[in-house]
């Protein structure tokens, strides 16, 4: 082989794990999503600089534990308070970068009141909420966001709208306040899907950089095990129920309020 004719390799590493990342949490289900939302996070808190600053508001739930696996500072408070004690830090210290990660029975069932009254102020934090449609850790049952039919611990029939009313659009609603600055709904089913997301969460963190208003971002994650589903087919689900009830996209988009 000639010296013109050799191929010339470079090792260069295209992806690992972020540098916020301590671990893979070992308790975690096989197939659940948190971690792949929690890796979002922590590459956008490093590409946005405010990773030396942040502070995680976790409440009670799946989703919560998600954060136990990155290098920032956080704090746990009671089940579907993480807004309120988010608003505290955030006015004592406004120098900080302030999120809470809640699921969806944490931030739209129990935490409806905290959640509601962080949108009325409007105040300058960051809300990520992991929705997989039931109550996760405590065994699956009917959450908020439960679509219609589908079967739970507490629905075992189905969902049905005579008794147990609709799903809640948690980013409509949020998009709906005028202290909000930006709602999206995301999913992570899918490489585009999680690009997406990845770019959502990216300007919900912005919002909160640029101190315009509270910013939202829901996202659409399998859970295997109360699904009683195959990772892989939890995440077809994802595209043909899920999404069809919670569309994906942006609903509001603001860089200033009036």
């Amino acid at each position: 082989m000639t010296q013109e004719a050799e191929v010339m390799i470079k090792e260069e590493k295209i992806v690992g794990q972020p540098s916020l990342m301590m671990m893979i949490l070992p308790f975690a289900c096989a197939g659940c999503q948190n971690q792949t939302v929690s890796r979002i996070i922590a590459e956008t808190l490093v590409e946005l600089g405010v990773d030396g600053k942040a502070v995680s508001i976790i409440g009670v739930g799946c989703a919560g534990s998600l954060v136990l696996s990155m290098n920032v500072d956080r704090t746990m408070s009671a089940h579907g308070r993480p807004p309120d004690l988010a608003t505290a830090v955030k006015r004592l210290r406004p120098d900080t970068f302030v999120f809470t990660v809640q699921g969806d029975g944490d931030c739209m069932a129990i935490g409806a009141g905290p959640f509601i009254a962080a949108l009325t102020r409007g105040e300058k934090i960051s809300i990520i909420m992991c929705n997989n449609t039931c109550y996760g850790t405590t065994g699956g049952q009917l959450a908020p966001t439960t679509v219609m039919g589908e079967v739970t611990a507490t629905t075992p029939d189905g969902r049905q709208p005579s008794t147990e009313g609709y799903p809640a659009h948690t980013a409509e609603l949020a998009a709906l306040f005028k202290g909000t600055a930006y709602s999206a709904r995301g999913a992570v089913n899918t490489p585009a899907n999680y690009q997406r997301t990845r770019t959502y969460i990216k300007t919900a963190f912005e919002k909160q950089i640029n101190n315009v208003g509270l910013s939202f971002v829901e996202v659409l994650i399998a859970c295997p095990v109360n699904w009683r589903m195959s990772p892989v087919d939890c995440l077809k689900w994802i595209d043909t129920e899920m999404i069809p009830e919670f569309p994906l996209g942006e609903f509001k988009n603001v860089d200033r309020i009036e």
